[in-house]
């Protein structure tokens, strides 16, 4: 990146009140298309664990407890 970050801020500082809403926009579609993208590789890894039987499942709060205090 040729620009360090307080520059950036300078440079959108300059924008007019429509590009800088219009930036805006644009940053909150790129962070929810990074979160979508984290959720689906948590999802994957999910599966991988359930394929690799390392998931375990229970209705009992003691026995859910204790396997919270393994992790």
């Amino acid at each position: 990146m040729s620009h360090n970050f307080a520059e950036i801020v300078e440079e959108v500082k300059q924008l007019s009140t429509e590009e800088k809403e219009e930036l805006q926009d644009l940053l909150e579609k790129y962070l929810i298309d990074e979160r979508r993208h984290e959720i689906h590789e948590n999802y994957q890894a999910s599966l991988k664990e359930l394929h690799e039987n390392k998931i375990n499942f229970s209705s009992n709060v003691d026995e859910l407890r204790e396997m919270l205090s393994h992790d």
